[in-house]
């Protein structure tokens, strides 16, 4: 659930980008040509931190995005951002990575921003710094935690990201809270984005869509009643519109489980096949015994008596 929650958390901060500049960049409108629109990055990203699963990143979560400056010249910068949810001993560093390898890369001008997601009382480093004999680098970076704002001041804040950030407290909270309450706090999230009056329809309908899930709630009485109180507040045109966005999001989501897993029985099948060859041909080329084929084939000896069975005439 967690690692489901983390990528709903970045799509939301995708869809409300220009939002998300203007909540942690007050001078972000005089700073960037938000109309220019944004490209976000992902396939780069893994190319630079190929590694990033095996030292306690996530290629989820972290997202790298060309902005564009309010410049008349075709100048652009990268803005890094990086939602950690666990204290990761190396974190400053990798942050130090993160920059040393694009800017290398790219050579351009970057932001970096970490948005820890965590506990109130999450460590939150906020730079990196490394000498010896006189020399010395030292890198710092921007930090935000979602507990930083209180509930009255996020929902006070004339911005909906805050109400991302809002339903990321919840979401941590959510296993020390009764359902019913958690239920209450979803609905006023939701209401407040209604009322706010800044979204369309679709985006409406995506950011009801990602808090229903993002706070999940295992009860159906509960759930039908969000839907309920949605269509009196929208006069039941994006509450439709949002039973039909989970039901194509779901769908989305099973054909591309389908194709994944697909994929990963291809892929078995086709190892399955080359042991299968490679047993045949050492029974077939060597006076290797079945103990010792097994070994150099990484399989069972039942899997190469099998194997040999097959090759009798």
């Amino acid at each position: 659930m967690r690692k489901k929650n983390d990528i709903l958390l970045k799509a939301a901060f995708e869809e409300s980008f220009p939002d998300l500049l203007q909540f942690f960049f007050p001078e972000a409108n005089e700073i960037f040509a938000i109309e220019r629109g944004f490209e976000f990055l992902d396939k780069e990203l893994h190319e630079l931190f190929p590694e990033l699963e095996k030292k306690g990143g996530s290629r989820f979560v972290d997202m790298l995005v060309k902005a564009y400056l309010q410049t008349g010249a075709e100048e652009w910068i990268l803005v890094h951002i990086e939602i950690q949810r666990q204290d990761t001993a190396e974190f400053a560093h990798r942050m130090f990575q993160y920059w040393y390898r694009i800017h290398d890369r790219y050579n351009v001008d970057i932001v970096a921003l970490a948005v820890f997601t965590g506990k109130a009382n999450q460590k939150r480093p906020s730079s990196f710094a490394k000498s010896f004999l006189g020399t010395e680098i030292s890198y710092k970076f921007n930090i935000y935690h979602i507990f930083d704002h209180t509930e009255d001041q996020l929902l006070k804040m004339d911005n909906p990201f805050a109400l991302i950030l809002l339903a990321a407290q919840k979401a941590v909270l959510a296993d020390r809270v009764p359902k019913e309450e958690l239920a209450n706090q979803r609905l006023m999230i939701a209401k407040a984005l209604i009322n706010s009056k800044r979204y369309d329809n679709e985006k409406i309908k995506r950011f009801l869509y990602f808090l229903k899930t993002f706070i999940h709630i295992d009860n159906e009485e509960l759930n039908v009643n969000f839907d309920k109180q949605i269509a009196t507040l929208t006069g039941n045109e994006t509450a439709m519109g949002i039973i039909e966005t989970i039901k194509m999001i779901t769908l989305e989501e099973g054909i591309e489980k389908g194709i994944e897993q697909g994929i990963d029985q291809g892929i078995e099948k086709g190892r399955r096949e080359e042991k299968i060859t490679f047993v045949k041909n050492l029974l077939s080329n060597t006076d290797f015994d079945i103990s010792k084929i097994a070994s150099l084939c990484g399989v069972s000896e039942v899997f190469v008596k099998n194997v040999k069975q097959s090759l009798a005439p």
